[in-house]
């Protein structure tokens, strides 16, 4: 028997079939920004402005390591306290990845939080990690014929291949399924002093990766921070970029008296990228041993604080640019190069955006290495620090604007009454101070921004229906004040010491609101769509003060933003509330805030399995660590 529809619902079937076999498309999450490139960005719209108010809690896990930590501190001894849980996990074929702080990475059921295997690297036995102590962002991902495995990159410097069906190591990666990091770097490495908290970045069978190392040298020598590329199938190395370029390489006569041999850091500590399809790596670089004094290191020191891209293949050398010439405020390049197919002047162009911890964001065409918008060196003021020699001039992009307030001058201080302002006159006057790379001395400088941003590690997320390209940034100035080094303890000439921050008046902050911001760029303009302080910030404090009303004006945030082809989210502790917001992508207004049950320290991502879309974020840290997932009801 044949049950006719009559036609009107026979039209109404047809569409919701098509409906449901396009929501029906799972969409994977593959690496740490959603793709190799780094833009933080998912097509699903099944959440949208309309619902976003009904999401829900879907499932939570609760991370493996709070009993781990809950029987440590019953130890008086202890002192292994993980970090905030700050990794972005990825989804493949309907299962999640994350690592954990202390090194461990779990398998997860996308759809119902259902744990299908952990595996220990018992990373976090070793010791406290270098830097910045337990915790790790982010594994990759490979797949080629019937093998599947998960990268994991250790605090204590072991790259890991897990085969994802069993969740046990590879017996035939490396040794055991593990490759020691320290082992074929030129040098004898400490491995207190060398770690990895990036995840390994895989592209065209291979699997990259980079290295965290301790910031706060002792001595002028330390690891170097190269760069290398593994086989996924037996862990050997393909190649090795030289950060710090080895004689005979190009860039090497840019570190003076042979101070290439000694030099370490230089290293990428943050998130790569990759043009799977053009085959190239793009490598964002830090700065050279030590932070604030270079006169051990005299040049420029190629490859320190540049976006350098090589061959993924071969590691070759293919272009550079470096932000900072012979760079002494540490301001090395903090996030994940952008890959963004823009259009300019009528032109497209395949290109990259980096943003820095100065403010600027720095646009190529990513094949050629040619600024977007023309990048002009300006003079910039010199060191009285005995033995500094800084460059003259450094790198200013003409487009787009800053995203971030520059240098410390009468009109960046906090004006709310004339009062406040002369009390903030006041105090900078104990420090030097001035434009953008006013450089550290023996008196105190008081850099804005601080080594913290500006721009930070979380990065970017890019629209390509749009073009627009959203930042979450931060005013937080800092003070470097150089003292000599003990000759008893250290063959620096000189470290930092003395006097490190500066706040600004009656507990408030030293300069103009906001003090967070979200700034929306267009990248076919090279200008500003809108800027919006991020979150309430001490906007009561202030009123409190008998001050009127200022608005939001907004607090730094250390979770970077998620796009979808609806809205933005960002994540953020704001005023004791812990909150996901998800705001207008066109305007930066707030359509919702969700109220989560942990601070936030990652950045959230987005999937879809069997229909469903997902937003997945890690809170908390220490003794509770969960990751968090929200559906629709």
């Amino acid at each position: 028997m044949i049950t006719r529809i009559p036609h009107k619902l026979a039209i109404l079937a047809f569409f919701l079939i098509g409906s449901i076999s396009v929501q029906a498309q799972d969409q994977d999450w593959p690496s740490y920004g959603g793709d190799n490139g780094s833009r933080k960005y998912s097509p699903l719209d099944q959440i949208n402005a309309d619902n976003v108010d009904q999401l829900e809690a879907a499932w939570t896990w609760t991370s493996v390591d709070n009993a781990t930590v809950a029987q440590n501190i019953a130890d008086e001894n202890f002192r292994a306290m993980p970090a905030g849980f700050k990794a972005t996990p990825i989804v493949v074929d309907g299962v999640m990845y994350i690592p954990t702080s202390y090194g461990r990475i779990a398998a997860i059921d996308a759809a119902t939080g259902e744990e299908k295997w952990v595996f220990d690297t018992t990373a976090w036995e070793t010791g406290r990690p270098p830097n910045l102590g337990y915790n790790s962002r982010g594994v990759g991902y490979w797949e080629k014929g019937n093998k599947k495995r998960v990268f994991f990159a250790t605090n204590d410097a072991v790259l890991w291949s897990i085969d994802v069906t069993t969740g046990q190591p590879d017996a035939d990666f490396g040794e055991g399924g593990r490759v020691d990091l320290t082992q074929g770097l030129g040098r004898e490495i400490d491995r207190r002093q060398y770690g990895v908290v990036s995840p390994p970045l895989v592209t065209n069978d291979i699997v990259v990766v980079n290295s965290i190392i301790n910031d706060g040298p002792t001595t002028k020598e330390m690891p170097p921070g190269h760069v290398r590329g593994f086989n996924p199938d037996t862990g050997a190395v393909e190649w090795m970029f030289h950060t710090i370029p080895q004689a005979g390489e190009f860039g090497n006569e840019t570190w003076e008296d042979g101070s290439w041999e000694y030099t370490g850091n230089t290293n990428s500590w943050t998130i790569m990228s990759a043009d799977d399809e053009l085959g190239i790596v793009y490598l964002p670089i830090g700065t050279p041993t030590n932070d604030w004094y270079g006169g051990l290191r005299k040049g420029d020191n190629l490859f320190a604080e540049s976006l350098v891209a090589v061959e993924a293949k071969t590691g070759k050398y293919i272009w550079h640019f470096q932000m900072v010439h012979h760079g002494v405020w540490d301001y090395d390049l903090p996030a994940a190069p952008a890959l963004v197919d823009i259009v300019v002047d009528g032109r497209p162009i395949k290109a990259v955006a980096q943003i820095s911890k100065q403010g600027h964001t720095y646009v190529f065409d990513r094949v050629t290495g040619e600024p977007v918008w023309p990048i002009e060196e300006r003079a910039v003021a010199q060191s009285s620090v005995p033995g500094e020699r800084l460059s003259p001039t450094q790198p200013f992009p003409t487009k787009p604007p800053p995203f971030s307030v520059q240098g410390i001058t009468d009109a960046t201080l906090i004006n709310f009454t004339p009062e406040l302002r002369n009390e903030a006159l006041q105090i900078i006057e104990r420090f030097d101070y001035g434009p953008l790379f006013t450089p550290p001395s023996l008196r105190g400088t008081i850099n804005m921004p601080g080594w913290g941003g500006g721009g930070w590690w979380t990065g970017s997320s890019f629209d390509p229906d749009t073009g627009l390209f959203y930042v979450p940034s931060a005013s937080i100035p800092i003070v470097v004040q150089l003292v000599e080094a003990d000759p008893e303890q250290s063959n620096l000439q000189y470290v930092r010491g003395g006097a490190q921050n500066v706040g600004g008046p009656q507990g408030l902050p030293l300069t103009k609101p906001p003090y967070g911001r979200i700034t929306a760029i267009n990248l076919n303009r090279g200008d500003h769509e809108w800027m919006v302080p991020h979150g309430e910030g001490m906007r009561q404090q202030i009123i409190d003060m008998g001050i009127l009303d200022p608005g939001p004006v907004g607090g730094p945030s250390r979770t970077g933003p998620v796009l979808t082809k609806t809205l933005l989210f960002i994540a953020q502790t704001d005023v004791g509330r812990n909150l996901l917001r998800a705001y207008d992508k066109a305007t930066g207004n707030v359509v919702h805030e969700i109220e989560l049950p942990l601070p936030p320290q990652a950045t959230p991502m987005s999937y879809s399995v069997n229909g469903k879309q997902y937003i997945s974020i890690a809170l908390g840290g220490g003794p509770d660590s969960r990751v968090y997932t929200l559906a629709l009801p």
